[in-house]
């Protein structure tokens, strides 16, 4: 099935606010997801709908939760997200973060006991929109295996950078931490689809293209992947007092429990500390020096990070963005949810 952006996002919203958001915050929900998948990031788009649903709806979501942002001093602060939506509580932190950087040139805020908020593409983004450069981290629950290591103990624990340029370009980077995100492992089985073997393990340890199969995940380039992931979670968690490693919560195991989930968004203001017309301008440089390097065997042309993402969007505008048939089904349900993911092994869905 291929809808427009704007009917994926109507589909969306009205399934969040059925589960019990307002419809405020149902529509941020939408406008990230919807984003996701508009940029051809599935694994964090609508296959994300029915999960986010569950746990409102078992209140392991806060649906009117008590956001109460604390500036710490003139260029921090922490946001209290009262598991709360993490989409929500993100896009209101980084307004927040964009706000003191500004005023001051860098603006730090934390965010406490939020739940899962999706593409972090997204809120950097948001910065980039303001002329601004942004970069977020984000902890998520154990289920990679450090370099070395036999047991999962950090999350994908994912990392986003974007920076404006001086045309319609724009930066925008954003991985896990390991060599593929969760929700790709998601998306394989919703499609029954194969996984790369370099993507996870099975129970033994043993490397597996069976989506199905998986009992942990792979970290990038081994120890330095490990590295990362140690970085985001003591900036996303240990920084702000919250759970670290494999104290995370779990995605899945009880969905009427708040997850406590820590978030990082830094923001910096170029006009404090070059020529703002000469930063962008550097910046649509650096891009056009890319597109003129002569490309490898293999491939047609170098692309910057986002790029790919932004011809997507394109192509879909044009084309429609095209959806699972269970997924579509379930969005045009009555159904909120049919207890698919609560107290679940996090590999099990």
């Amino acid at each position: 099935m291929k809808l427009s952006k704007k009917e994926l996002h109507q589909l969306i919203q009205t399934k969040i606010q059925r589960a019990g958001l307002s419809k405020e915050q149902a529509e941020i929900v939408s406008d990230v997801l919807t984003f996701a998948d508009a940029r051809g990031i599935h694994s964090h788009g609508a296959v994300r709908v029915e999960y986010y649903a569950e746990r409102i709806a078992k209140g392991g979501i806060t649906n009117q939760p008590h956001f109460e942002f604390k500036k710490t001093a003139p260029s921090c602060g922490i946001f209290e997200a009262d598991n709360g939506s993490g989409h929500v509580a993100a896009t209101k932190a980084m307004s927040e973060a964009m706000k003191m950087a500004k005023e001051t040139g860098i603006g730090a805020v934390g965010i406490r006991n939020m739940s899962h908020s999706g593409a972090l593409a997204y809120f950097v983004e948001m910065a980039a929109q303001e002329d601004l450069v942004a970069l977020s981290v984000c902890q998520s629950d154990p289920m990679v295996v450090p370099f070395g290591g036999s047991e999962a103990y950090y999350g994908t624990n994912p990392i986003a950078f974007a920076a404006p340029s001086a045309d319609e370009r724009m930066i925008t980077f954003d991985m896990a931490t390991t060599v593929q995100a969760w929700g790709k492992v998601l998306h394989a089985r919703s499609k029954k689809e194969p996984i790369p073997n370099t993507w996870a393990v099975d129970e033994t340890g043993e490397p597996t293209t069976d989506p199905t199969k998986v009992n942990a995940l792979l970290p990038i380039a081994g120890p330095k992947g490990s590295g990362l992931m140690m970085m985001v979670d003591i900036l996303s968690g240990v920084l702000l007092g919250l759970p670290f490693g494999k104290h995370v919560s779990s995605m899945y195991h009880d969905l009427s429990k708040g997850r406590e989930l820590g978030q990082l968004h830094i923001v910096f203001n170029p006009a404090f500390f070059t020529d703002l017309t000469e930063f962008k301008q550097n910046i649509s440089q650096m891009l056009d020096e890319l597109k003129e390097i002569p490309p490898a065997n293999g491939f047609t042309e170098v692309n910057f990070p986002g790029e790919r993402g932004r011809l997507r969007e394109a192509r879909y505008e044009e084309l429609g963005i095209e959806l699972v048939d269970d997924i579509y089904t379930y969005l045009i349900s009555d159904t909120i949810h049919e207890n698919k993911y609560d107290h679940k092994n996090k590999f099990a869905e």
